[in-house]
């Protein structure tokens, strides 16, 4: 058993189970799946409940991906997108900081996720044992890569801001979340 190994399991295990769990909130948390929907239409993206959906199986799919260290680069890419989505939209308006809903959170996730892409899942893993090896420039490039052209896809697609001054017409703030949906503040 070897450190680099060890350490890369402990890197992806963390990672896939955050993701994991952040899926299963966006599906069965506080708000559930309405809630969500809704917080994701709050954000300007059209098609809530379909936001809600596309982000539970991403999350989950993406955070299993990464436990089992199967399909790491494109498991990363996933990951990256879902916390550039979560950036761009909800945290960068509030600055760097977590704990005032700044992007500090979404950042270290999608860097360490990068990390993981260019050194790959490590010996304990379904690409080992398959004999995947995408690491290195090739395996970021592809995660990077996926994740950039996932996300513009998401925004092109879907993303409508509301405007300012609908904004300022007394309707409430679309950038905080639903207080029935409890994940909205991290992602």
């Amino acid at each position: 058993m070897n450190a680099e190994d060890t350490a890369l399991l402990l890197v992806r295990l963390a990672v896939g189970i955050t993701m994991i769990a952040h899926g299963l909130n966006h599906w069965r948390g506080g708000g559930r799946i309405e809630g969500t929907a809704r917080w994701f239409s709050g954000l300007g993206l059209r098609h809530g409940r379909l936001q809600a959906w596309a982000s539970v199986v991403t999350e989950v799919g993406a955070g299993a991906l990464l436990v089992l260290g199967l399909l790491t680069a494109p498991a990363c890419a996933a990951v990256i997108s879902v916390m550039l989505v979560a950036g761009i939209l909800a945290h960068r308006p509030n600055g760097f900081f977590v704990f005032k809903d700044g992007y500090e959170y979404v950042l270290v996730l999608a860097v360490t996720a990068l990390a993981l892409a260019m050194l790959g899942p490590g010996g304990f893993s379904a690409d080992e044992a398959a004999g995947i090896e995408v690491t290195g420039w090739a395996g970021g490039g592809i995660a990077l890569g996926v994740a950039v052209a996932a996300t513009a896809g998401l925004l092109g697609a879907f993303w409508r801001p509301l405007p300012k001054e609908a904004e300022t017409a007394g309707e409430p703030d679309s950038s905080e979340p639903d207080s029935s949906e409890p994940e909205a503040a991290s992602a």
